[in-house]
C-alpha cells in the first residue's frame, strides 16, 4: 500500500496520522521516483539549486560532484545553531511525522536511506531536541529542522525515555546498533527547508482548542448560574438574527447546558433586563473566537497536506525552485489564533471578577467570612495578570520581516515566533480558565439547595469530586493546579455531554 488521499485534519490529528503510516511502505513510490529524478538530474550538466550549488546567497557558487555530500553534511551542521527552550517532545515527535508525511508526497528527491532511517527513529521513539528559537519562518524552519535531522549523521540530540532530559544521539545509536547515514545530493536541503516547526505547534495548539471551547462553554454556562443571569441572550431567534456559525454554536451549547435548571427557573421572572456584557455577550465573543480558530484550522490543515520544500522536483523531469516554503500563510493563521484564544481569556477574567463582587446574594469574594480571609480575591488578580500578558503576546509577528542571507532572502515570515507564542497564549488561557471554573464551582455552592442546569451540574459535581468547596483561606495553588489537570482531561466533557447532548 502507499499513502492513502485522504487529508490530515487537525479534528482527527492523531487517528489520520496513524492511518497514514500504518499505510505507509518502507519504500514509497512516489519518493522513489522523485530520487531517480534527481539522480538524472545530477548527471545532465546543469546547476540545480541547493543540490549542486551553494545556499541562499551562494546560490551561485557551484560545487563539485566530489563535494556533494559534504555540502549537505555541512548544511545540517551551520544550520543547526537554534537556542532556547526546547520544544517539547510531543510537538518535536509531531514535526518528525510532519516532516515524513511531506518527504513521502514525492516531490522532495530525498534518498531511500534518509527517509527510512527517519522513520526507524520515529518507529523506536527516538525524538530528536529540538531548540524553539531560530527560524524565521522564510526559507522554512531552518534551524529547528537541521536540529531534527542532526541524529542522522550522529550528531545532536534525543530525549530520554522519560522526556525530561537530553541524550547525545550518538550514545543512543550506540546502543541500538544504528549507524548514522551519508548524506545524499539534496537530502539536507530536503530535511530542512519546510515548515514543521510552525505547523506542528500550531497544528498541536489548535487540535487542543477544540477541546478548551468547549470548555470556555462549560464554563461560562456555571458562572452565568452562579450569577443568576439571565438566559434571553442565548435565544435562538437572536442568533438567527446575525447567523455566525461559532454565535449559534455557543447560543445553543449553553442553552443545552442549562436545561432544566432549577437556579434559572427561581429568577426568571426577577424583572432584571441585561446582564453584563461577559454573561449577555458569551456567544458574539465565544462564537468569534470559534469562527477564528475554523479559519486557523483550516490554513494549517492546507498546510499539512502539502509539499513546502524547494527546490521541488516533478515527474517530467524538471526540477522547479519557488517559495513554498514561506511561513506567511501560517504566520497569519496563528497570529489570528492567539487574538482568538486570548480573547477567550479575557471575557473569562471579567466573569471572574463579576462573581466576586456579592451579585444576588453570593457573599462577596465568595467566601463567609472575609477579612479573616481573602477568599478568591487574589486567584483573579493571577487572572487578570496573565489577560495582560497574552494582549503582549497576542501583538502579531506577522509584520515584522528582517532581511537576511545578504538580502537573498529579504522578506521573512516570523512565523515561528507567531507559532511559540501562540504555545504561551493556549497555556495561560487554560489557567484562567481552570480559575473561572475554579470560582463559579464556590459560588454555585451557595446556590443550593437550587439545582443548576444539567450540563453545569454535571461539571460542577465533576470539579466537586477532587476540589472540595473553600470554607478558610488554605494553600490555594494546589486548587488551581489540580483545577487545570481536570480541565485538560476529556472527563469532564463526556460527563457534561452525557447529562444534555454532544457539545458542538
Amino acid at each position: 500500500m502507499t499513502l492513502t488521499t485522504s487529508p490530515i485534519t487537525i479534528e482527527n490529528l492523531y487517528e489520520d496520522l496513524r492511518q497514514r503510516f500504518g499505510s505507509l511502505v518502507s519504500e514509497p513510490p512516489e519518493l522513489l521516483a522523485s530520487r531517480a529524478v534527481v539522480d538524472r538530474a545530477l548527471a545532465d550538466g546543469r546547476a540545480y539549486y541547493g543540490i549542486n550549488t551553494g545556499f541562499g546567497a551562494l546560490a551561485d557558487k557551484r560545487i563539485g560532484n566530489e563535494d556533494l555530500s559534504r555540502l549537505q553534511t555541512n548544511l545540517l551542521l551551520s544550520h543547526a545553531v537554534g537556542v532556547g527552550e526546547p520544544l517539547s517532545r510531543d510537538i518535536s515527535r509531531l514535526m518528525v511525522q510532519l516532516k515524513l508525511h511531506t518527504l513521502a508526497l514525492g516531490y522532495s528527491g530525498v534518498s531511500l536511506p534518509v527517509f527510512q532511517q527517519l522513520r526507524h527513529y520515529l518507529e523506536r521513539d527516538l525524538i530528536p531536541v529540538i531548540p524553539s528559537r531560530g527560524s524565521l519562518g522564510a526559507s522554512g524552519d531552518l534551524a529547528p529542522l537541521a536540529h531534527m535531522a542532526l541524529p542522522l549523521i550522529g550528531q545532536g540530540y534525543f530525549w530520554d525515555e522519560a522526556g525530561e532530559k537530553p541524550v547525545a544521539a550518538r550514545e543512543l545509536l550506540d546502543k541500538y546498533g544504528i549507524r548514522p547515514v551519508t548524506l545524499q545530493p539534496k537530502d539536507g536541503l530536503a530535511l530542512i527547508n519546510g515548515t514543521q516547526l510552525m505547523t506542528a505547534c500550531g497544528a498541536w495548539i489548535l487540535h487542543r482548542s477544540l477541546h478548551l471551547q468547549k470548555v470556555a462553554d462549560i464554563a461560562a454556562s456555571m458562572s452565568l448560574e452562579a450569577l443568576q443571569g439571565s438566559i434571553v441572550p442565548f435565544d435562538e431567534r437572536i442568533q438567527q438574527l446575525r447567523p455566525h456559525p461559532g454565535q449559534k454554536e455557543v447560543a445553543e451549547n449553553v442553552r443545552a447546558l442549562l436545561r432544566e435548571s432549577e437556579i434559572l427557573e427561581s429568577h426568571r421572572h426577577c424583572g432584571k433586563v441585561q446582564d453584563p456584557y461577559c454573561l449577555r455577550c458569551v456567544p458574539q465573543v465565544h462564537g468569534a473566537s470559534r469562527d477564528a480558530l475554523r479559519y486557523s484550522r483550516e490554513v494549517l490543515e492546507i498546510e499539512i497536506n502539502s509539499v513546502n520544500d524547494n527546490p521541488l522536483v516533478f515527474d517530467n523531469g524538471d526540477i522547479l525552485s519557488g517559495g513554498n516554503f514561506h511561513g506567511q500563510p501560517l504566520a497569519l493563521a496563528l497570529d489570528h489564533a492567539a487574538v482568538a484564544l486570548a480573547e477567550l481569556g479575557s471575557i473569562s477574567e471579567r466573569r471572574i471578577y463579576l462573581l466576586l463582587e456579592g451579585h444576588d446574594g453570593l457573599p462577596r469574594l465568595l467566601m463567609q467570612e472575609t477579612g479573616i480571609n481573602s477568599g478568591f480575591m487574589i486567584p483573579q488578580y493571577t487572572a487578570a495578570s496573565l489577560v495582560s500578558e497574552n494582549k503582549i503576546l497576542s501583538h502579531p509577528a506577522s509584520v515584522d520581516s528582517i532581511p537576511t542571507s545578504l538580502g537573498q532572502e529579504d522578506h521573512v515570515s516570523m512565523g515561528s515566533i507567531s507559532a511559540i507564542k501562540l504555545l504561551k497564549v493556549f497555556e495561560h488561557v487554560e489557567i484562567i480558565l481552570a480559575i473561572e471554573l475554579l470560582t463559579a464551582a464556590q459560588a454555585l455552592d451557595f446556590r443550593k439547595p437550587l439545582r443548576p442546569g444539567r450540563g453545569v451540574l454535571a461539571a460542577h459535581d465533576y470539579l466537586r469530586a477532587a476540589i472540595p468547596h473553600l470554607e478558610e483561606d488554605r494553600f490555594m495553588k494546589d486548587e488551581i493546579d489540580r483545577s487545570i489537570s481536570l480541565l485538560r482531561e476529556p472527563e469532564m466533557i463526556k460527563k457534561v455531554e452525557k447529562e444534555c447532548r454532544t457539545m458542538k
